[in-house]
């Protein structure tokens, strides 16, 4: 390091230098510019990138500081962020461990801090002439006591520098005399001034532990009159803005009374004045505030739109609705419908009829010997060989199926809209929604048996319900479907293909989903982008999404595109980046969106399209004027202790608690999956091995039936031959079991829970040969007449038999 650095820095100072840190198995160790300040660590490429490029920030108040050897330390916050760091030198190395430490402990000193402060201390008083006199005089008796205080600071120093010199000089004369008579003398000599020094020493002590007190104690009631001043001004704001929204509410209406009932004597004008009503009230609401350009995405980018969008009068928005190419429409679309509405009808809060819980038991901390289960496979036919539930969560596919709903609110008031566009972005939100709580979920959930179903009944809480069944087995394959009394309905088959590739596991999604409303008969469909699990044999598994979905109207036509982009350490991108447009049948754009899948999404209105300057590629980029983004979703905060609960959201921990009337084939009345919940995982993988062993039986016994209905001799032979064959391949796919490929089959990510046993193998694909005779139960195969897809679809029968109590015809599965 060419740079000289104190051996000792001080916690407040910043600290810089070079450092070099681990990137990558091809790139290796890489010469990095760190700087330490506030607490917080930063690094960058070069010393110059220090203006305008950070590649990196780690907080040290919830960081672990470990040293690996003379030069290499480790700095690490819980996971999310760690970084491998290597000195040049150890003494290099333990200048920059002192520096971050005191850092460290400064940064932890100043949160907590910051939590409590003034709460021992009251408020101040509101201000009036008495207690603005009473507080200014507080402050300047305050003053005059820290002033004695730093007075007595500086007479202390005073007496230690002079004692510290005559001590200096007593211990130079001490060596400088030989031994004899005069030694005792100038030993007691330097025993007194030492005493001095010490005595002077302690007062110094003193006094700086009184001053600290003295400042520490008036700066927490300094902290919270500041608070005070600034939470009141908060308010302040927050009247005005609603004071300024009542009068622009008012000025609406009055403007709605007084121009639109001339309008209605002509039908030439009728529209227009419709539109200026509208055009000058959102004028008002948006507050002339325009939507800051996005990061550019590799088809378009957005600029904020001309304030002539805004401050239009109303002769001139038709001519506005054909220079921007917009129809009637789009214009008089009021682009406060999509954000809350505080003034509209809001729904009747429903009460819960029953008290969810909120927690279950924590996961056990089980050590997994990956050796021993290799051991215990040792001399066993391949369909005997069970994957341990230490690699699962106590949920079953069905389950993490029926997760999609959490965000059903959207699609609640994506029922609620009078446009087409407008309800596709919600649409669209409501499938990025649907991958918010794959960011953690690592664990594989159960593979459910065949004609094993779950039911999520939230009718009275929340206006749904729905039903999955595991319809197939070879290849698997759900179904669901939910139902709201807000007028929509939602049905999907999800069928995977995945591939294994070394280091991680690709997961394809071969369904289809679709949403119907009933008021304006939009019926939508979708599928699911590429999943991948990232790190399967080494290291911390991550899960990223990537890949393109087209949401498309089969009514209007209308399309949204969505781009989910894949992680990349080079982007300067936030990670989880999801972009899409809303286009109408001509192509024409309307909306733009854009968040992350695993926060939060916005949109904005496009109000002007075109064609702007050549990306990287060499591909045209189209430039979006759009109006200021408002926030259409945003994710649930994860419950209290989440981490010690395999992750699961608010919804996902009710979801396997028991429930009185379900189906006997329910997900909830499945023993290994229940075992597992109450951490006995041992008779877990008891029952599991029972269960699986017991699916085989009923599926061989299921192929002999098949062949002897067989219509002729020949076929018979044929069938029986091949369900010979077949048995082998069943059993090394039975639900849960080790798949062609080992190394991955305990992994899946949150949304898209199973791998397709038996579908993938390092070999290719298995085709199966099996004369199966199965039928769903609830479910039915029809070829949909709208988007041209073959899916099973519910046909009925389930809730009556619920209400009934009846459930005769379910088969004994557990």
């Amino acid at each position: 390091m060419s740079e000289s650095k104190p051996p000792t820095p001080t916690p407040g100072d910043t600290y810089k230098g070079w450092l070099f840190k681990w990137t990558n198995y091809i790139k290796g160790y890489q010469r990095r510019w760190f700087v330490l300040s506030n607490g917080l660590l930063s690094y960058y490429r070069t010393q110059a990138e220090m203006g305008h490029t950070c590649r990196g920030t780690i907080n040290l108040a919830t960081a672990n500081i470990a040293v690996e050897d003379s030069c290499n330390f480790v700095i690490s916050n819980g996971g999310a962020q760690t970084y491998h760091l290597k000195a040049s030198s150890e003494v290099e190395r333990q200048r920059w461990i002192t520096a971050l430490e005191l850092a460290k402990a400064k940064a932890i000193h100043m949160q907590a801090e910051s939590d409590d402060s003034g709460d021992d201390c009251p408020p101040v008083p509101p201000t009036t002439a008495q207690s603005g006199g009473c507080r200014n005089s507080e402050i300047q008796s305050t003053l005059r006591t820290l002033n004695s205080k730093v007075e007595d600071l500086a007479t202390c120093n005073d007496l230690i520098v002079k004692h510290g010199s005559a001590l200096q000089r007593s211990l130079s004369e001490l060596e400088g005399i030989r031994a004899g008579a005069d030694t005792g003398e100038k030993i007691r000599q330097v025993t007194e001034r030492a005493t001095l020094f010490r005595i002077t020493s302690n007062a110094m002590i003193n006094a700086c532990r009184d001053f600290l007190s003295l400042a520490q104690t008036h700066s927490k009631r300094w902290q919270k009159a500041l608070q005070t001043e600034r939470e009141q001004r908060i308010r302040l704001e927050e009247t005005l803005e609603q004071l300024a929204k009542q009068h622009n509410h008012l000025e609406r209406a009055f403007r709605g009374a007084t121009v639109l009932p001339p309008s209605f004597s002509n039908p030439a004008l009728g529209s227009k004045g419709g539109v200026s009503g509208k055009g000058d009230a959102s004028d008002e609401d948006d507050d002339n505030e325009f939507f800051d350009a996005m990061e550019d995405p590799a088809e378009f980018i957005t600029v904020p739109a001309d304030p002539k969008y805004h401050r239009r009068s109303g002769s001139n928005v038709s001519g506005l609705s054909s220079e921007t190419g917009m129809d009637d429409q789009s214009v008089n679309f009021d682009e406060l419908s999509l954000a809350s509405n505080p003034e509209s009808p809001q729904p009747l809060e429903l009460e819960p009829v029953k008290q969810r819980r909120t927690r279950i038991p924590d996961k056990p901390n089980y050590y997994l010997n990956l050796w021993s289960i290799m051991k215990n496979c040792i001399g066993k036919e391949l369909s005997k060989i069970p994957m341990p539930v230490n690699f699962n969560e106590p949920l079953s596919m069905l389950q993490r199926l029926s997760e999609d709903l959490e965000y059903y609110e959207l699609l609640d008031k994506a029922a609620k809209c009078q446009s087409s566009l407008e309800q596709m972005c919600y649409v669209a939100a409501f499938t990025v929604s649907s991958y918010s709580t794959t960011v953690h979920r690592t664990g594989k959930p159960f593979n459910p048996l065949l004609g094993e179903t779950f039911e999520l009944d939230r009718l009275r809480e929340c206006g749904y319900r729905s039903l999955c069944e595991q319809v197939s087995h070879h290849p698997p394959a759900a179904a669901h479907h939910a139902i709201s009394e807000k007028g929509w309905t939602l049905r999907q088959e999800i069928t995977l293909a995945s591939k294994f590739r070394g280091k991680y596991l690709s997961i394809m999604p071969l369904g289809s989903i679709q949403c119907i409303f009933d008021k304006s008969k939009n019926h939508y469909s979708w599928k699911k982008v590429t999943t991948t699990v990232h790190n399967i044999i080494v290291g911390k598994l991550w899960i990223d999404q990537s890949g393109e979905i087209d949401v498309v109207n089969h009514k209007t036509g209308d399309r949204c595109h969505l781009k989910f982009a894949p992680y990349s350490y080079f982007s300067r991108d936030i990670p989880r980046k999801v972009t899409g447009v809303v286009t109408d049948k001509d192509g024409k754009a309307h909306y733009v969106l854009s968040g992350t899948w695993d926060e939060k999404m916005e949109f904005s209105r496009v109000m002007q399209s075109s064609k702007g300057e050549n990306g990287t590629e060499g591909k045209q980029r189209t430039v979006y004027q759009t109006l200021k983004a408002k926030e259409i979703w945003r994710k649930n905060p994860l419950p209290e202790g989440a981490e010690n609960m395999y992750y699961f959201s608010s919804l996902a921990l009710t979801l396997n608690e028991s429930e009185d009337g379900v189906a006997p084939t329910d997900s909830r009345r499945r023993p290994d999956q229940r075992l597992m919940e109450e951490g006995r995982w041992d008779e877990a993988n008891a029952e599991k091995q029972r269960l699986e062993e017991k699916q085989r039986t009923v599926r061989r016994e299921r192929e002999r039936e098949a062949v002897k209905t067989a219509s002729s001799p020949e076929e018979a032979d044929a069938q029986e031959t091949g369900t010979e064959a077949s048995e082998v391949s069943d059993e090394t796919n039975t639900d849960d079991s080790p798949p062609q490929t080992p190394v991955a089959s305990p992994y899946g990510p949150s949304h898209i829970p199973y791998l397709m046993d038996g579908k993938e193998g390092p070999h290719g694909t298995v085709k199966s040969t099996h004369q199966d005779n199965y039928q769903a139960l609830w479910f039915e195969k029809t070829d949909d007449p709208v988007s041209g897809e073959s899916l099973h679809v519910y046909k009925g029968g389930y809730w009556e038999a619920k209400e009934k109590g009846s459930w005769d015809m379910c088969p004994d599965i557990f």
